[in-house]
């Protein structure tokens, strides 16, 4: 897999990888998600490309204070190839070079799957309560 930053001609691919990896929720415009990060570090928004196509996405982001991981996919097919793996472990390494002491991220609970990802590769539960909200509506 070749990692590299995000393309403007890659949003469709991108987009069909959220939607096949179940990221995309009622509640989040990925078009509008693309649009603010390409406002923010766009040079941490990566795409893991294999053959020509897409098979794996990250979003990164580091405010001086910590790091925040978003839309980490991997397409299905592709999943236990270590592909997340090898993406997580080039974007921890920017985020280091930035000066990132920590990384903070958000699962949504009933997802027991990316838990035990991050578990396997060395992020633990914070105890923390995750509060968020909504200032404008994306849809």
């Amino acid at each position: 897999m070749q990692i590299r930053s995000y393309k403007a001609s890659d949003q469709r691919n991108v987009i069909d990888l959220w939607v096949r990896c179940e990221l995309v929720k009622p509640w989040n415009n990925p078009l509008k998600d693309i649009e603010r990060k390409l406002q923010v570090n766009p040079e941490l928004f990566l795409v893991g490309e294999r053959c020509g196509e897409i098979v794996a996405t990250i979003m990164a982001g580091y405010d001086g204070h910590r790091g925040w991981l978003n839309y980490l996919a991997v397409s299905p097919d592709a999943r236990k190839s270590g592909l997340g793996r090898k993406l997580m472990g080039h974007v921890e390494k920017l985020l280091v070079e930035r000066g990132c002491p920590k990384i903070n991220l958000q699962i949504r609970d009933k997802n027991c799957r990316a838990i035990e990802f991050y578990k396997a590769i060395g992020y633990e539960v914070d105890e923390v309560i995750g509060m968020g909200k909504r200032l404008v509506s994306d849809n």
